[in-house]
């Protein structure tokens, strides 16, 4: 989803700058005015590589002590602006402290602690500012709170196995073409100059490996740059709409990924409508919430198409069958917590069982990845280690032979 920077104002006239992440500028401006708030200039964030660090980020685990804390802190009786200044001088990280502080004086200022907390999005996403919404208006700020830290975790987790899974394989790439580099610069063409001392006409394969190696050589610079601007290139595709649309749809389809994402996002889905709807958020917001956390596309057009649907009238389950992206035993259980009037609860067992799935699946498919790459890694050097030997051993059986 691409990232836009925006410019608005308040009720008062102060001016108020930040990003948001959305569909498109008319997106940007319905969620600004949600705030209350009159947007004046919205523009699309220009690509730029992160690379991390800078001290500027706020992690989940900061999340999730800020949270766990705040909700002790409310539920002892301690006044929110006292809450917040306690947090936010004794909280390591310098970026979120300075938040809360803003924070803090948002809330002296007149404003709701989630209309205080909607200003930062990056930090306090849209599920986040709901909830505590919720929990302002029913008064249960401190369980509100205690849910949440208990779902930024899972989610977490979530995000932690699919970043484990994906390491690994990137890192054996990485470390092959590292080697194959180094074998086409330094290495063919010590055994080439061997090779033409000897003289002969050289075995196919051989000079196969070489005329690459000549290659690789003579467009070093060409083939770094273009697998720099190509990798450039598909980074600003994928946050164009057609191209996060294409990207989300194959990963759902890819072999072995495909299932494993399936599985992440009907957790997630489960985890976070669950969480809402035992909060007290009514289920249209919270279908709608739940769509803008999904992480991916389809899943969300799925999503928001079910919510339009149950607008009309409709069960909660026979939409969420239509979109054909939720298993059928999902859609069963959903179908049975709504005939119980237990669907908050339906809901977190299947995200407790899909979790667990998850566990498999990544573990499963970390397994299937590591004999493809060692074949992979095995076969490349192993075919250019055979191609530079090929040579030696003709000429030892010529010898023999003589």
């Amino acid at each position: 989803m691409p990232t836009f920077t925006y410019e608005a104002k308040t009720r008062t006239g102060e001016v108020r700058t930040g990003t948001m992440d959305a569909d498109d500028e008319a997106a940007v401006g319905q969620r600004l005015r949600q705030q209350q708030l009159q947007p004046t200039k919205v523009a699309k964030k220009g690509f730029s590589f992160n690379f991390g660090g800078g001290g500027g980020s706020v992690s989940s685990k900061d999340l999730v002590i800020f949270t766990r804390q705040f909700s002790t802190m409310i539920d002892a009786g301690l006044p929110l602006v006292q809450c917040l200044d306690i947090l936010g001088s004794q909280i390591e990280n310098p970026a979120f402290a300075r938040v809360l502080r803003t924070v803090k004086n948002d809330v002296e200022g007149g404003l709701t602690f989630s209309d205080s907390l909607a200003k930062h999005p990056k930090i306090f996403d849209h599920l986040f500012c709901n909830l505590v919404r919720a929990g302002e208006i029913g008064g249960i700020l401190d369980t509100i709170l205690q849910r949440l830290a208990a779902y930024i975790e899972k989610n977490a987790k979530l995000v932690r196995q699919v970043k484990s899974a994906l390491t690994y394989p990137i890192g054996v790439m990485f470390i092959a073409v590292a080697v194959i580099a180094v074998m086409m610069i330094f290495v063919i063409p010590t055994f080439e100059s061997m090779f033409k001392e000897f003289g002969g006409e050289l075995p196919g394969l051989t000079q196969t490996v070489i005329n690459a190696s000549h290659f690789f050589v003579n467009n070093v610079f060409l083939l770094v740059g273009g697998t720099v601007g190509s990798l450039y290139g598909f980074s600003y595709w994928k946050g164009t709409p057609a191209g996060t649309r294409a990207i989300d749809r194959l990963l759902l389809q890819f072999p072995v990924i495909g299932g494993v994402m399936r599985k992440i996002a009907v957790a997630r889905f489960t985890r976070t409508l669950g969480t809402l709807l035992s909060s007290g958020v009514p289920i249209l917001d919270a279908m709608e919430i739940v769509a803008k956390s999904s992480g991916n596309y389809i899943i969300e057009q799925g999503i928001m198409t079910a919510r339009s649907k149950i607008a009309e009238g409709k069960n909660m389950a026979e939409p969420l069958a239509e979109t054909q992206v939720f298993p059928s035993m999902v859609v069963q259980m959903i179908a049975v917590g709504e005939q119980t009037g237990a669907l908050d609860t339906m809901l977190n067992k299947i995200a407790d069982f899909y979790e667990e799935e998850v566990d498999v699946a990544v573990s499963a498919m970390t397994s299937l990845l590591e004999p493809i790459m060692m074949v992979f890694i095995g076969g490349s050097v192993g075919t250019m280690i055979i191609a530079m030997y090929l040579p030696i051993f003709t000429m030892a059986g010529n010898v023999k032979a003589g």
